[in-house]
């Protein structure tokens, strides 16, 4: 368990953060950019939930969690350490899916590009949505650099996919979308 007495320790002073696994790197580093953009998703996910209530908001505080299993996943580089690492699993990733085929199929089909609007709720969904998509670029690009656990990255484009999803569902259930119209101020 996470046991924070102090929060600042100065030792990020020098422009490096540490890592799960005690080594430290800099705070631009690759994996570092990608922790920071799942924390950001999460933080857009706290600002849904200001509006969520229900299971919509029990879904929502799962993500949650999964996130921080995500993160804890990218601050820990190897398997190779003194205790069992936390890792997505594909279970998380198939929860994912089941969620988006039961709130998919409630919806109006699309008919244009929606802009990212609505009900409050929708609007933040759509940006946790967007951050959570730089998340997943960002995880790609530190995959070409070192290995990143293959679940994570499906975890993270599935949940994109479904943050739409429930966006769209909280704009009654599609119906209230708002269209993209093209060249609409031309």
């Amino acid at each position: 368990m996470v046991k924070l007495n102090k929060i600042y320790t100065r030792t990020g002073d020098d422009g490096t953060t540490g890592l799960a696994d005690g080594s430290r790197r800099p705070k631009d580093d690759p994996r570092l950019i990608a922790i920071g953009s799942v924390d950001e998703a999460n933080s857009a996910l706290g600002l849904a939930r200001l509006h969520s209530e229900g299971a919509l908001d029990d879904l929502l505080a799962r993500l949650q969690n999964d996130l921080f299993d995500l993160g804890a996943d990218l601050a820990t580089p190897s398997d190779d350490i003194a205790w069992t690492p936390i890792r997505i699993r594909s279970g998380q990733v198939t929860a994912l899916e089941e969620a988006l085929d039961r709130h998919n199929d409630e919806l109006q089909p699309l008919t244009s590009f929606i802009l990212p609007a609505g009900t409050p709720i929708s609007a933040y969904l759509h940006l946790a949505r967007t951050v959570t998509r730089r998340a997943e670029r960002d995880a790609v690009t530190l995959n070409c650099s070192e290995s990143v656990n293959p679940e994570a990255l499906k975890y993270l484009n599935r949940l994109s996919d479904l943050l739409f999803v429930l966006a769209r569902h909280a704009n009654d259930k599609g119906r209230a979308d708002v269209l993209w119209i093209p060249g609409a101020t031309n």
